[in-house]
């Protein structure tokens, strides 16, 4: 299908403060399986020297991307469009070695300060102000896929501070110059190859600007997300989320359905914990494939009722009696602790950071008060 290009993708002039890797390529970046595609087996995901990469080497390596933009449909408008003018970007290159490993057995960080920086004062303000400002379209979106409009408008607060900064590196030059470096080769030029699938769609190539990690627009989506999952909220035959509100609220609530969220079901509950709670005999056994630390800190699931059983008593609100819980205590013993539910591994699908899913749940009952 040819989309129209709306008038309201014109990018501003507005230089925004540079984002951290947006959190659905952060997700990527932990997971071994980032890229699955049909080319994942034959790149190549070697560490190049730096002082390797040069812009003779950059532009022989642009004549394979577009071969292999070739072999997966993209149109010479396309490629003609985007190839001619780029050029290596070692500032992307530098960003991304920067970014914090992580050791697997280096210790974790309480969640309080955390928290007071990403459910503060200001992000609630601009989050009521943003819900109320867009009600009507808010209320439809979560009648149509039973995605509550608070969490979607977390998700925004979260990822841009409700669309005040976006990033403003070129996206193919960061994609292509981060393929180029070869350590995820895969998983970059697939998503270069997307911003490409994306100008052949009709989304115009001055507005793919965004973080220097590749996503873009209000919810940072990536370009393989945009294709996948963007969805057209105000009827103008556009997925625009750059500057379409609605359409911003379509494109994350398809993404959650999309991830599995549950109608009806909270993302979670505060909780206390008694202190003479057996943490141990509850402990989860299983491995999880995907973030395995983070998935390693709850408990093994039990119903509502269960947990009451135990001692585990709600603070204010809680969920039905046959709603399945995990427990997770992130500022140890004798803190506020949390029952997560099903929903609340939808959010860890947009960012797997135990940290970030519980901020935004926290910060969506805030804004929903």
């Amino acid at each position: 299908m040819t989309v129209k290009c709306a008038k309201t993708y014109c990018m501003t002039k507005k230089r925004f403060p540079r984002l951290r890797a947006a959190s659905l390529i952060a997700t990527l970046l932990m997971t071994s399986s980032a890229f699955t595609g049909p080319t994942a087996s034959a790149q190549s995901n070697s560490y190049t020297p730096t002082a390797q990469l040069t812009e003779q080497g950059f532009q022989r390596y642009l004549r394979e991307l577009a071969a292999q933009a070739r072999s997966e449909g993209v149109s010479e408008r396309a490629i003609n469009s985007v190839m001619p003018s780029l050029t290596y970007n070692p500032r992307v290159v530098e960003l991304d070695r920067r970014q914090p490993g992580g050791s697997r057995n280096s210790p974790i960080p309480p969640f309080e300060p955390y928290k007071r920086r990403h459910v503060d004062a200001a992000r609630i303000r601009g989050g009521q102000r943003t819900y109320q400002a867009n009600l009507s379209t808010v209320r439809r979106i979560e009648r149509e896929t039973g995605v509550p409009g608070s969490v979607m408008t977390a998700i925004w607060g979260h990822e841009t501070n409700y669309g005040s900064y976006m990033g403003d590196f070129d996206l193919p030059r960061s994609l292509a110059s981060l393929a180029y470096e070869g350590r995820r080769r895969a998983l970059f030029s697939g998503e270069f190859i997307a911003t490409l699938k994306m100008i052949d769609m009709g989304v115009p190539r001055s507005s793919l600007k965004g973080s220097w990690a590749g996503a873009f627009g209000n919810p940072q989506f990536l370009p393989s997300v945009y294709l996948r999952l963007a969805k057209d909220g105000d009827g103008d035959g556009i997925a625009n989320i750059r500057s379409s509100t609605a359409d911003t609220y379509a494109s994350i609530a398809n993404y959650f359905i999309n991830a599995g969220w549950r109608p009806g079901v909270p993302w979670g509950v505060a909780v206390r914990v008694p202190a003479s709670f057996d943490a141990n005999a509850v402990r989860n056994r299983t491995v999880s494939p995907r973030c395995p630390r983070v998935h390693a800190r709850h408990s093994e699931w039990k119903t509502m009722r269960e947990w009451r059983a135990l001692g585990v008593v709600p603070i204010g609100r809680t969920a039905n009696d046959d709603v399945l819980a995990t427990l997770l205590e992130p500022d140890g013993r004798g803190k506020t602790a949390y029952l997560l539910t099903s929903n609340y591994r939808v959010i860890l699908d947009y960012n797997c950071s135990n940290f970030y899913a519980l901020s935004v749940g926290l910060l969506a009952d805030e804004i929903r008060r």
